[in-house]
């Protein structure tokens, strides 16, 4: 891409007075004062030839270390460039074109490169909020020896950094399966007293008194629970409100990035604990990919790539859901207690007998006039139909953190199994 020559203020200048010279002295009869009004008037012109736009014969590679950063973690970024063509490069001011989150963009010389010449340059960035950046194209500009007229021309070639969002330590506790086949460890093949093989394994918190393997306990020491059957992975659905509307502000949200962050801190814990997790967010569900259970690293580049949709709504993550709480999986969401209709429809995605978890956004904790009062009474009472259709809910603020949030349904959850 490039633009055409443009006159600087000084070539404005010399084309303007040159033409009234040039006129002053026809209008007079002075040949020599029209013959330097001429003069003043074609030099830049003239200028604008020299410094004729070309396409560049510069070939841009970048290398970024690392390729993912977190947020106020510092990045290097190696730009290579190379003279492919056959004939010597000018002398270009160039400038990185990048977001300004990343921070100041670099500027420089690029000096004159002969034929398969190579320069190379490094600069740091650094951004305090996740998303995916684009880095590129770089833009040249050249200028004549007399600063009548300059051109700017642009090197394509892009590379995209990924900022991951900002992931909290829920702890080491681990999380109870949900539905018919979820436990997630192997069973232990143990024979008491002459009884017949059963599976069974160590109580977690959360498993139900009845199953509890009194024979195996007295034995090892410790609470044992029954197993009835060899049983597959345990599956989480992680599901994020991407509604713009729902969300107080415009430009940077901070409630959303709460969520955001929230999800992927979930994503993490819920892996490490073996888990089995689908991301719904308006984008997995357009594309397809919710129905794909995804590893940490691939999660968190989407959760990077997360973007707050004016035209969305929950009844598309909310039919995505059902399809998964059917079979039985431990569904966890993090919503906005925005519209009653829409939260309406997700309470409704909760099977009977299953798991359905939500940390619920107060949207009027996160306004500038309504902070430190505490939250909504609307807000309490949007979050009570998800209460009312079963879910263990949390309603938060700026105020709250996301470890414990979670700690909060981790403890209504406990003591709702136990009664």
């Amino acid at each position: 891409m490039r633009a055409p020559g443009v006159l600087t203020s000084r070539g404005q200048m010399f084309l303007a007075l040159g033409a009234i010279t040039a006129a002053a002295g026809m209008l007079l009869g002075y040949r020599d004062v029209t013959r330097i009004g001429v003069l003043l008037a074609v030099l830049p012109l003239l200028a604008m030839l020299l410094v004729r736009p070309k396409p560049p014969s510069i070939r841009v590679q970048r290398i970024v270390t690392p390729s993912r950063l977190h947020p106020d973690q510092q990045g290097e970024v190696e730009v290579h460039f190379g003279n492919v063509g056959q004939k010597q490069t000018p002398l270009y001011l160039a400038e990185e074109q990048f977001d300004y989150a990343l921070g100041d963009r670099p500027r420089f010389l690029l000096p004159r490169l002969a034929p398969q010449e190579t320069r190379r340059l490094r600069y740091t960035v650094r951004s305090r909020h996740r998303g995916a950046f684009a880095i590129g194209p770089i833009t040249l500009r050249r200028r004549d020896p007399f600063g009548l007229t300059h051109v700017a021309m642009q090197l394509p070639a892009t590379v995209e950094l990924l900022v991951l969002p900002f992931m909290w330590d829920l702890g080491d506790r681990r999380v109870a399966g949900q539905g018919r086949g979820t436990e997630g460890e192997l069973p232990q093949m143990v024979s008491l007293h002459g009884e017949d093989d059963v599976s069974i394994r160590q109580y977690r918190d959360g498993d139900e008194l009845r199953r509890v393997h009194w024979p195996a306990t007295a034995h090892r020491g410790e609470i044992m629970v029954r197993q009835e059957d060899r049983p597959a992975r345990r599956r989480a659905v992680l599901l994020l409100d991407s509604r713009a509307g729902a969300y107080p502000g415009t430009g940077f949200q901070p409630a959303f990035e709460w969520a955001v962050s929230a999800i992927a801190s979930l994503a993490r814990h819920l892996i490490k604990d073996g888990f089995v997790v689908h991301l719904l967010t308006h984008r997995t569900v357009e594309d397809g990919s919710a129905g794909v259970a995804v590893d940490l690293q691939p999660a968190l580049a989407a959760l990077a790539r997360a973007r707050a949709d004016q035209d969305s709504s929950l009844e598309p993550l909310a039919a995505a859901a059902h399809s998964f709480t059917s079979g039985g999986v431990l569904l966890i969401s993090v919503v906005v207690a925005h519209d009653r209709a829409e939260l309406s429809n997700l309470a409704a995605v909760r099977e009977p007998g299953s798991s359905a978890l939500a940390m619920v956004i107060d949207p009027d904790a996160y306004r500038s006039d309504q902070q430190g009062a505490g939250h909504s009474e609307q807000s309490r009472r949007h979050t009570e139909i998800l209460r009312q259709a079963g879910w263990q809910t949390v309603l938060v603020g700026p105020e709250d953190s996301v470890p414990g949030a979670w700690q909060q349904l981790r403890a209504i959850r406990r003591s709702g199994m136990l009664t």
